[in-house]
């Protein structure tokens, strides 16, 4: 089974490129997300990059800690995310909370929870 780190890599790479498909992958369909205003399913995450209502330019990572639970493991990512947003450039900086768990042999993505952090 691939370690959790690099599944968050790939999940993490397919939010940059906007890649239903590999986002799709990876997250189980009744995962959620929570944003700084708005928490959703993985149909309407999709959405907000298919759609270019979100336009990654990059994620710059400082640090991703992993930590096992059995068939369960949190990842706790923290990045700068840069990102068009009604075609402004923004970067948040962030501590994602990814929660996987085994299904079928492979981790799945089940939250990805953003937390803004300021300092």
């Amino acid at each position: 089974m691939e370690n959790v780190i690099e599944v968050s890599q790939s999940f993490w790479n397919a939010l940059e490129r906007s890649d239903e498909a590999g986002m799709r992958a990876i997250a189980d369909p009744d995962c959620q997300f929570v944003h700084i205003g708005i928490t959703c399913g993985l149909d309407h995450e999709i959405g907000f990059y298919t759609s270019g209502a979100f336009q990654p330019t990059g994620v710059t990572f400082h640090s991703q800690m992993e930590r096992d639970f059995g068939d369960t493991a949190i990842v706790t990512t923290d990045c700068d995310c840069a990102l068009l947003l009604d075609g402004k450039e923004t970067t948040h900086h962030f501590a994602v909370t990814e929660v996987y768990v085994v299904r079928e042999d492979e981790w799945k993505l089940v939250q990805f929870s953003f937390t803004a952090l300021v300092y």
